[in-house]
């Protein structure tokens, strides 16, 4: 029971950081109908940013309670993250908004080595240690263990799906986001200004994948330029089990196959194969549900 419990625990916090790194793919592909495959170099420099400010704080002799001093170098990295998917945004896709499908997706993948490589010039290929400002305490649940970084990883991941949930269905900006992901000429000649409401979708989606980096990396205690692509096809495999542009589908899907991995690597297979299951996933979905668990089979638009 406790070793249940365990993988259960393991794969809801793998989970939440799948489901906030899917939300970023899901938004972008909601509106736009492309994918952003370097959304998971923006979480990697979202984490390196991160440990980076830490470390110029504590070299500075500022001293803060632990959960400050990582709260003071996301508030550092978040805008960097932010001003990279504008730039993305403006630079990478939106000249190539009426080009044929292939066209972004190469040059998706192409920003993808590009900030690989420029993460390189700038911290070297060596893994980086995750500052040690937050408390590993282990607790005690039924016979199985959870650190209070696990914990709170879950809690900020489900509140800051909640609040994007909400900004999307309840605020101006969400409604006119809707607007430019059913019809773009339509919400443009309704007044909606769908340049600008495309970049802010990029600059949104790119912040998550700075707090979706700094869990990667306290979770892990580990962050390096090439850790994006591994969490960032699987959050992709989230995002199209769920239903890619859904963003309720983005949120199950993440914690689906969070506890899918756990479990099956727990029960079913060594830990190496993890890796695996994500993608028997990807495949099992495109075959028997393309659309996904929560997505609708809607007709190709022109």
């Amino acid at each position: 029971m406790s070793e249940l419990l365990q993988q259960i625990l393991n794969g809801l916090v793998v989970g939440s950081m799948y489901a906030l790194i899917a939300l970023g793919y899901t938004m972008v592909y909601g509106i736009l109908q492309i994918i952003n495959f370097a959304h998971g170099e923006v979480m990697m420099i979202g984490a390196m940013v991160t440990i980076s400010a830490i470390n110029m704080l504590t070299a500075a002799g500022v001293e803060l309670p632990g959960p400050l001093m990582l709260l003071a170098g996301l508030l550092i990295a978040a805008p960097v993250t932010m001003l990279l998917g504008f730039l993305i945004e403006r630079v990478a896709y939106r000249p190539l908004r009426n080009a044929p499908r292939l066209a972004p997706l190469i040059t998706a993948i192409g920003i993808s080595i590009l900030l690989q490589q420029v993460a390189v010039l700038i911290w070297k290929s060596n893994p980086r240690s995750f500052p040690d400002v937050v408390s590993q305490q282990p607790i005690e649940i039924l016979g199985a263990s959870i650190t209070t970084v696990q914990i709170a990883i879950v809690v900020l991941a489900l509140s800051i799906m909640a609040g994007l949930l909400l900004l999307v269905e309840k605020t101006r900006l969400g409604r006119a986001m809707r607007a430019v992901s059913m019809n773009q000429p339509v919400a443009a000649l309704m007044g909606v200004n769908t340049n600008r409401v495309i970049a802010q979708t990029f600059v949104i989606g790119s912040a998550l994948a700075a707090v979706a980096g700094v869990m990667w990396a306290a979770n892990y205690g580990l962050a390096n330029p090439t850790m994006g692509f591994t969490p960032g096809l699987k959050a992709f495999t989230a995002a199209v089990l769920g239903g890619i542009g859904n963003l309720g589908g983005a949120v199950l899907g993440g914690l689906l196959l969070g506890l899918i991995e756990n479990l099956g690597t727990g029960y079913l297979v060594p830990s190496e194969y993890r890796d695996v299951f994500a993608f028997l996933v990807l495949v099992l979905v495109l075959v028997l549900r393309p659309s996904g668990l929560m997505g609708e089979r809607v007709a190709e638009r022109a």
